[in-house]
């Protein structure tokens, strides 16, 4: 498979989502600064394939140089999110692979959460139905999640034999839901409900599945048309600060925020303030 590469000026760095980029292995439309990315195989619960897993880390890569898209939507066809990596297409496979083939495997699909976490598009994951194995970690690594009553979320990876140690599991489960929670999920495999996972902080909220997509892309859209240049540096300060101390995560955002009061949005909203309207954020 190719890798795929931004179209345009690359000292620009323009994502050419306007003229249409067309994925091979999921759905990927645009509108409103808005990409959203649909798994697609609905009658297999949308698993990823190797080619999937390669095609979704190369767009997410090239969305560090998407200048007009502004938020990205994660969403699955036919009332489920992700069934996890395809049974057939990757796990009996792997059992055939030499140590060198799993490692590059294991890179690879790890690599698809660093890319979504590396991103400076906020990620708005709408996920429905059934969201296990490497479907739950594209979901722990969005930035906000919307789920529904039916949603049943499961890092199932102990059910086939391996660690729950996968793609970053270990560590951002545990920041997001809690250490003992995040334990008792990935030791057991057992499903996490759509409740629990409100409850735990995991779902931003929920809605009926009829009005998942429509909500995470109104989310999608409102931050969108906010101070883009800020939300992309408030999730880099979110990814940065977890290995720093207080002292140093205090003195980064005073950094942050100086560079940030640089912008013309900054302008915007203290000119808008003045006026007693409502800003006109330019994302720069």
């Amino acid at each position: 498979m190719k890798h795929y590469i931004p179209a345009g000026n690359p000292m620009r760095g323009q994502f050419d989502a306007r003229a249409g980029y067309v994925a091979r292995h999921f759905a990927w439309s645009f509108a409103d600064g808005v990409g959203t990315v649909t798994l697609n195989r609905p009658e297999r619960k949308n698993p990823l394939t190797f080619d999937s897993y390669a095609e979704l880390r190369d767009l997410f890569h090239a969305l560090k140089f998407a200048t007009d898209v502004k938020v990205v939507v994660v969403a699955g066809a036919g009332g489920n999110f992700c069934s996890g990596g395809d049974v057939h297409e990757i796990i009996g496979p792997l059992t055939r692979m030499t140590m060198p083939e799993l490692l590059e495997f294991t890179r690879m699909t790890g690599d698809l959460v660093k890319t979504m976490r590396n991103c400076p598009q906020p990620i708005v994951g709408a996920i429905d139905g059934i969201c296990a194995g490497a479907g739950a970690m594209m979901a722990l690594a969005c930035d906000l999640r919307y789920g529904t009553a039916a949603t049943k979320t499961a890092f199932l990876f102990t059910r086939v034999g391996l660690a729950g140690a996968d793609m970053g599991a270990c560590a951002l489960l545990p920041r997001v839901i809690g250490q003992g929670r995040a334990s008792e999920l990935l030791f057991s495999g057992r499903a996490m409900t759509a409740q629990e996972g409100l409850a735990w902080g995991f779902f931003n909220a929920l809605h009926e599945s009829d009005a998942l997509l429509g909500a995470a892309t109104a989310m999608a859209r409102e931050l969108a048309a906010g101070p883009t240049f800020a939300h992309a540096m408030t999730k880099t300060m979110l990814q940065q600060e977890w290995a720093m101390t207080i002292e140093q995560a205090v003195e980064a955002e005073a950094q942050a925020q100086a560079i940030c009061m640089q912008t013309q949005d900054f302008r915007r909203a203290y000119e808008a303030f003045a006026a007693k309207q409502k800003p006109v954020f330019g994302g720069d």
